[in-house]
């Protein structure tokens, strides 16, 4: 988990610094962590729309510039080739429900996942998958 937040360290979200790894046979196949899609201006150039409108966290993720952590990892694994068939999954933070789905058609088998993150929807379709959640306490 130390080496998770050691990725969420580059995240460039002004609200949160989520860190992911996809783990298979204890060998890191990918890393993420929360930001603006490749290329694009990063929020501290553009602000932060969600602060700017006091959205509370686990809402309305469709205005927010960054992809999560999670979607991050998936998306390296796949450009680089990388098979995450039945791996585990580590998080600083509990999946949101739409880096739950993409974990469930991913074919990860396991999260490790540390903070909580308001979104129970996510839970009860990772629990409804099969998935292993784990809670990682220091």
């Amino acid at each position: 988990m130390k080496i998770t937040h050691d990725v969420a360290e580059r995240s460039t979200c002004l609200r949160r610094r989520v860190g992911a790894l996809i783990v298979m046979e204890k060998r890191i196949l990918a890393t993420g962590y929360n930001g603006a899609p490749s290329g694009l201006r990063h929020c501290a150039e553009t602000g932060c729309l969600r602060e700017k409108l006091k959205v509370p966290s686990g809402e309305r993720q469709e205005i927010c510039r960054a992809l999560h952590a999670e979607q991050n990892a998936i998306i390296q694994a796949a450009r680089h080739g990388v098979p995450i068939c039945d791996a585990t999954l580590y998080c600083t933070t509990q999946p949101c429900v739409t880096c739950a789905k993409m974990i469930i058609n991913a074919d990860i088998r396991r999260v490790m996942f540390e903070g909580d993150y308001p979104d129970t929807l996510a839970l009860e379709m990772l629990n409804e998958a099969g998935i292993t959640l784990d809670r990682f306490t220091p």
